[in-house]
């Protein structure tokens, strides 16, 4: 398999609630969301052979939930020498939630 830049598709927003809800029931007073500016996932999607962004789970020092994003190639490689870049540093929710929807309500 490769990527051609089409992964992903949209779901029904009620589907992803109960998702998102069975993940918070599941992990009780954790981190449930991120949030990455336009600017930083511009940024990965215009690396040069960049395709698309993977996402990975990780724990820093203090074992708080972290969510890194890569721009990811064709051959499915993530793209993070040279000048590419990882990017974190996305606020959390809780704290930085929205007001309350069907994902995280």
């Amino acid at each position: 398999m490769t990527f051609n830049g089409q992964e992903g598709s949209a779901i029904d927003p009620n589907l992803a609630g109960d998702w998102t809800r069975r993940y918070r029931e599941a992990n009780p007073g954790t981190t449930f969301g991120h949030f990455f500016g336009r600017d930083i996932l511009q940024k990965l999607l215009d690396e040069t052979d960049s395709l698309g962004i993977r996402f990975y789970y990780g724990l820093n020092a203090a074992g708080a939930r972290q969510l890194l994003a890569v721009a990811a190639d064709a051959a499915m490689n993530d793209l993070f020498e040279g000048t590419n870049i990882v990017a974190d540093d996305a606020p959390s929710s809780p704290p930085y939630s929205s007001t309350n929807n069907v994902l995280n309500n």
